[in-house]
């Protein structure tokens, strides 16, 4: 494999940033390249306080292990204030309900009945309904020419959902609008007047859809229908909350891991001719796509007591912004960082999350980004840009709206 050298930054980069001008709150900071102020932060910042004024105020951990301790438990951190930067100074209604909302012991009963559905097992079963999924969106590409990674891939995370909740087709369309919506509602693409009313709309579809599902689909194959006829124990409430949150999961990673990985190998086709001649690479370069795009950008927790952290002091009750992708940056951890490397060993990324809260459809993901560039491989001889990316405005997603490749069939 040709060795890809991509500049890091460089001791005059970070001098030149100073992490207090910029608002780490705001879409459109994130809908550019963050790395070289978060860059400077673990260098300068580690913990890092921002205040938005309008009384809410939070603080950033941009080191990997800072990261892995908010993230890896709840008796320093809890979930239940909410996981999203944009639930800052709200009220999480979803608190002992939905899954990414609680601790333990709430947490622990949710995830049991939801687990056994995702876990590799599940996954090794949903194979042949993924390949399926996989070359339907790939279609395109078997003839070359122009194709959009990004438009193109973004109903696969819904088809692959489909299969274990039971979602007819005639809806993904639907639910792919409405989970974007949920997952960027800055964006003009998914915005409906201001983003806290793309949100309301959003929220409201998608329950009031699981709601209407569940009544239907009570006692038939797939999720919805196996928890609504009470296996597990859970509510209709914790049913229709948490089939949102593990679709929202799945549509907010994905796409955007796929197209942000496939825009890396168009920037070097060295890379990807090694790829292409070598299937053996498939599951490191998984890997790497997921550590580099790192989608799911940002998770938000809140300290339970006074707590020292990343050489500060945080006040029990402020809530403290974990930055993953800054994380999965950190020279501490991954030798060259900045270097997109499908053979990085060992490659300790932390995309799916850590500890509690560990994404429960990361079987069921990695096996979905297999297959995809497993069949990607062997429809496509080469991959170039063919147009600037449409960067996705979210403080929570990291990817882009359209990934524009030009692609020439194997």
């Amino acid at each position: 494999m040709p060795v890809i050298v991509d500049a890091a930054p460089t001791a005059a980069d970070l001098a030149g940033v100073e992490p207090a001008a910029v608002d780490l709150a705001d879409p459109a900071f994130h809908s550019g390249d963050p790395h070289l102020v978060w860059a400077a932060m673990r260098a300068r910042s580690p913990l890092h306080r921002q205040d938005l004024g309008d009384g809410k105020a939070f603080w950033s951990v941009t080191r990997y292990a800072d990261v892995c301790r908010v993230l890896s438990g709840h008796d320093e951190f809890t979930s239940a204030r909410g996981s999203l930067l944009t639930q800052l100074g709200g009220r999480e209604t979803a608190a002992g309900v939905m899954l990414v909302a609680s601790d333990p012991p709430a947490h622990t009963r949710l995830r049991r009945p939801l687990a056994r559905w995702f876990n590799s097992t599940a996954a090794a079963r949903l194979r042949d309904r993924i390949v399926v999924a996989v070359r339907r969106v790939l279609h395109g590409v078997a003839e070359g020419g122009t194709w959009d990674a990004a438009g193109e891939t973004a109903v696969l995370p819904v088809a692959v959902a489909a299969a274990l909740l039971g979602l007819p087709e005639a809806d993904w369309p639907d639910l792919t609008r409405w989970t974007g919506m949920a997952a960027a509602p800055e964006d003009p693409a998914y915005r409906v007047a201001r983003p806290e009313v793309t949100l309301a709309v959003a929220h409201h579809s998608l329950f009031e859809y699981f709601a209407d599902l569940g009544r239907t689909a009570r006692g038939t194959d797939g999720l919805v229908g196996h928890l609504m006829a009470d296996a597990g124990g859970l509510s209709r409430d914790e049913v229709v909350v948490n089939c949102y949150s593990i679709l929202l999961g799945a549509t907010a990673t994905t796409p955007h891991t796929i197209s942000g990985t496939v825009a890396a190998l168009a920037e070097r086709p060295g890379l990807y001719r090694a790829v292409v001649e070598d299937p053996g690479l498939v599951p490191g370069l998984v890997e790497e796509g997921l550590r580099w795009t790192s989608a799911a950008s940002s998770f938000l927790r809140h300290a339970t007591g006074r707590i020292e952290l990343a050489g500060g002091t945080v006040e029990a009750g402020e809530a403290v912004v974990a930055w993953v992708g800054s994380a999965n940056r950190d020279a501490e951890v991954f030798t060259d960082p900045f270097r997109f490397d499908a053979g990085r060993r060992p490659n300790r990324h932390i995309a799916f999350g850590l500890g509690p809260h560990y994404c429960l459809g990361a079987s069921v993901a990695r096996t979905t980004l297999q297959v995809f560039f497993a069949e990607f491989r062997r429809l496509v001889g080469a991959v170039e840009p063919a147009g600037v990316p449409v960067p996705l405005r979210s403080n929570f997603v990291r990817g882009s709206g359209s990934v524009p490749l030009r692609v020439t069939a194997a």
